[in-house]
């Protein structure tokens, strides 16, 4: 009878949690940050830092590899989410050998100003992608070992360039930019490629 009395008991306490804890008030999620998602008609501003490589073609790619960048990027969304923007970018190469001259180019830098044309995806959502087209002037100059600036004879030349990415929305109209980008640089006639990878924020500007 006691062992009976006790399961009862049991049985009656696990009951009466279970609807104590049934009955209570649901805490309240953790309401999300807002967001403001862009609008034709706006206008983005990026800044972008990124790591990238040349393939060994071309007379750049053949004397130097890889190194860190900055970019500049100013993007005017358009209907039929498209964008049409101005890029400006700089990234310094290290040399793969260079050689024990003090007059040897120890490392390049390249810098790219152009046009791009995005085509947009998903631009009702926080997260959102994207693939561009751009073109420009590429300009190159050397460093050498004793750290003079060396310009290259055959002057300026132009580049190509094509990539993808994603926009993370994050806060109001504030978001996380990460982008892959191939480039050629043509230069002395020759055909110079690299790949780049980049990270950083863009802020499309409220009106």
């Amino acid at each position: 009878m006691r062992s009976s009395r006790r399961q009862w008991v049991r049985c009656g306490t696990g009951i009466a949690l279970g609807a104590a804890l049934a009955l209570s008030p649901a805490r309240p999620a953790r309401a999300a940050l807002p967001v403001i998602l862009p609008r034709p008609g706006q206008i983005g501003f990026t800044i972008q830092g990124g790591y990238g490589t040349l393939l060994k073609t071309g007379n750049l790619g053949d004397e130097f590899g890889s190194g860190g960048g900055l970019a500049v990027r100013v993007r005017y969304r358009m209907k039929y989410e498209r964008a049409v923007g101005l890029s400006f970018e700089t990234q310094t190469l290290d040399a793969r050998a260079p050689a024990d001259s003090m007059f040897a180019r120890t490392s390049a830098t390249t810098i790219l100003s152009g046009l791009d044309f995005y085509q947009m995806f998903n631009t009702d959502d926080r997260t959102q992608s994207l693939l561009s087209f751009g073109a420009g002037l590429a300009q190159v100059h050397y460093t050498l070992r004793d750290g003079e600036t060396e310009y290259p004879d055959q002057g300026d030349g132009l580049y190509l360039a094509a990539g993808g990415g994603i926009e993370r929305f994050v806060y109001r109209s504030f978001a996380l930019d990460f982008t892959a980008r191939y480039t050629m640089i043509f230069q002395a006639q020759k055909v110079n490629q690299g790949i780049q990878a980049l990270a950083g924020m863009i802020f499309y500007v409220a009106y």
